[in-house]
Parts: structure tokens; sequence; C-alpha cells
């Protein structure tokens, strides 16, 4: 396989062979509702880890060393039916699984989750979903398209039951599925993370299951993070998200993981900077106990 535009530095550089992580950008951006330029998220976070450090110092560990391959921009067809770039990115999703790669899928706008939730699920079998995000995104359909970005959840939902953290934002027609239940879903909004013991009530129940994590980058508050398309006030801090992840990592099997909703801004390098940093805080967690 060819050489690619390296997440990270070129130094850390390994063959596709050799890497134990495959990061998979997806410039997918065809159904944002508000603030534009998802598709230009995954060249930027590629871009903004050239300067993130080897060295995490709080794992005490080089996460490249477990070897990081980065894979060619998915090449999404404009104006392509979004049945068939789902398809594209389950099959390109599942090939990287069936090879024994840890895949971070960076987005790209939400409504490619349910590609990488679909592979994972086909291949872990009682796999869940664990989602950080603002919003619920449990609509049926969104301005008449039901692969809406704002209906990434419920297409997910036939697949793996959900855990939402940080949910701050969802309109009356959510909340009422929500009131009506939905099977296998569960919710913890941003307002319950005031409670001491809100970590343990986000991971409980998931020890030893298969996990795909999938962030939506609005989870965080936007005085962290403004480069997105649906900015909520409210929002999840840096350390406190940190100990969630860790705790998250540590309970269950977290099989894959997807970064979606960056939409870069000229002068907000710092948001760019923050999801290369988050990637590289994932690997560090999925590859931790190999490293130690």
């Amino acid at each position: 396989m060819s050489r690619n535009a390296q997440f990270l530095e070129e130094d850390a550089a390994v063959s596709y062979e050799e890497a134990r992580v495959v990061i998979l950008p997806v410039p997918y951006g065809e159904t944002v509702s508000y603030g534009r330029g998802t598709e230009k998220g995954p060249e930027a976070i590629i871009e903004a880890s050239r300067q993130v450090e080897f060295y995490d110092e709080q794992l005490d560990i080089e996460p490249r060393r477990c070897g990081i391959w980065t894979d060619g921009m998915l090449d999404i067809g404009v104006g392509s039916p979004p049945e068939k770039v789902m398809a594209d990115i389950s099959e390109r999703f599942g090939r990287l699984l069936d090879d024994g790669k840890w895949v971070v899928m960076l987005g790209g706008e939400h409504s490619i989750t349910p590609a990488g939730v679909r592979a994972a699920a086909s291949r872990f079998p009682g796999l869940h979903l664990f989602q950080l995000d603002a919003h619920a995104d449990l609509r049926e359909s969104y301005e008449g398209n039901p692969w809406s970005h704002a209906c990434a959840m419920a297409r997910c939902l036939p697949y793996a039951p959900i855990r939402a953290v940080g949910l701050r934002s969802y309109s009356a027609e959510e909340r009422e599925r929500m009131k009506r239940g939905l099977p296998g879903y569960q919710a913890l909004h941003a307002w319950e993370m005031q409670a001491d013991d809100w970590i343990e009530r986000a991971v409980q129940d998931l020890r030893d299951k298969p996990v795909y994590l999938t962030i939506d980058v609005d989870y965080f508050d936007p005085a962290l993070m403004p480069s997105t398309g649906t900015p909520e006030p409210g929002g999840g801090q840096w350390w406190p998200t940190m100990s969630l992840l860790q705790a998250l990592f540590d309970s269950a099997s977290v099989v894959a993981c997807d970064i979606v909703e960056l939409a870069p801004r000229p002068g907000l390098h710092h948001a760019d900077f923050m999801a290369a940093r988050l990637a590289h805080k994932l690997i560090g967690f999925a590859c931790r106990t190999v490293l130690a």
C-alpha cells in the first residue's frame, strides 16, 4: 500500500502490515444543517497532529509505538446517494477490522457513524455504542433525509444499543421517542455530569462488552471546541472527559471509534489541535496495556 499523509509526524510512520491502528479519514459533509465545513475535518486533524507530542504525559507511553497507519482520504463521490456512501464506508471499515486493525475514523459529519457501527456490529456480536454528543441525533428523518447527521443514532439503533453522554439539545419529537422507550437506549444529560458518580453511571453494565465509541466534537463546551457546525453551551471539559474515557477503556472492550463534526475555521487552529490530541489520547487508551 502506498504512503499517505501521516497522522503525527513522518517519523511515526510504519507499514500497513506493522500497524495496530489505522486512521480512516472520511471527508463527508453533505447533510450539515448550520455551520458547514465538516468535509475539511479529516485533513485539518491530520495536519494539526503533526504538532502533537509523541509522549503522553498522563499514560506515560508513546502511543505511536503501537504502530499507526493513515489510510488515504476515502473517495466520497460528490452527490452520490447516501446509501452508496454508507455502503462504501462500511466496506472499507470492515476490511480494516478484518485485518485486525483498531480503526479511528475521522469525519466528516456524524452521518458516517452508522456505516462504522454496521461494520463493527457484524464482527463483534453484542456490540454497544457509546456516544459523546450534545445532540441526541434520534430523528427518523430531517429535512426529508433519513440519512442526515441529525438521524445518525436512529440509523445506529438497529445495530447496537446506545449509551449517550453529554446531551443538552434535542427536539420534542426525539424526547417523545425517549419517553415512549427505545429498547437499548440510555442517556446521561450534560447537567447530570455535575453529580459525583456520573462517570460510574455512564459506564455501568459495560464491563467486558464490545463497544464502538463515537465522539461528536460538539460534546465539548464551545469555549474549548468552537469549530463545529452546531455548538451548544454547557458541554464537556477536557480532563473530566479523559477520566470518563479512561473508565470506559478500563471497563469495556472498545473495538473501534470515530471523531466527527469538526468544521475547521481560519484562525481557530486550537480546535483542530484539540481534535488531533483527542485522537492521540484514544489511541493511547486503546494501546496502553500493550505498551506499558
